[in-house]
């Protein structure tokens, strides 16, 4: 099984990073799961994390002070040598969000909220 050295919840909804937490407890992927209510702060803390560690991130997209959209912009200028997984975890059915979002070469998935178990597994088996 993947592990990583820790997984980012990123979203303004508190409860909803609650449960995506409770969730991905249950995946033994990571005994590190850090919760950001604002994007400007997962930026900030990404900068404590030596290059060689991997994160997952899980990014909403419409977030208010920065959204996901700016959220991936300042990672690629700031983080250009990181190898991390970046996952978008949208309420949107947008088709255009979706490729947008696939349009970044650092995000590796979207997936619609709300998150399960199924759909982490699913993300997760593009990893191994």
């Amino acid at each position: 099984m993947i592990q990583f050295d820790a997984i980012f919840l990123v979203d303004d909804d508190p409860i909803n990073n609650l449960i995506n937490k409770r969730l991905l407890g249950k995946t033994e992927v990571s005994e590190s799961i850090l919760e950001f209510l604002e994007a400007d702060l997962a930026l900030k803390k990404i900068e404590e994390f030596p290059q060689n560690q991997q994160l997952l991130i899980f990014l909403d997209i419409n977030m208010p002070v920065m959204n996901g959209w700016e959220f991936l912009n300042t990672y690629q200028e700031k983080f250009p040598e990181r190898k991390d997984e970046i996952v978008i975890l949208s309420s949107s059915i947008d088709f255009q969000d979706r490729q947008k979002a696939l349009s970044f070469n650092i995000v590796s998935g979207f997936l619609e909220k709300p998150l399960s178990l199924d759909k982490i597994n699913y993300q997760l088996s593009k990893y191994i």
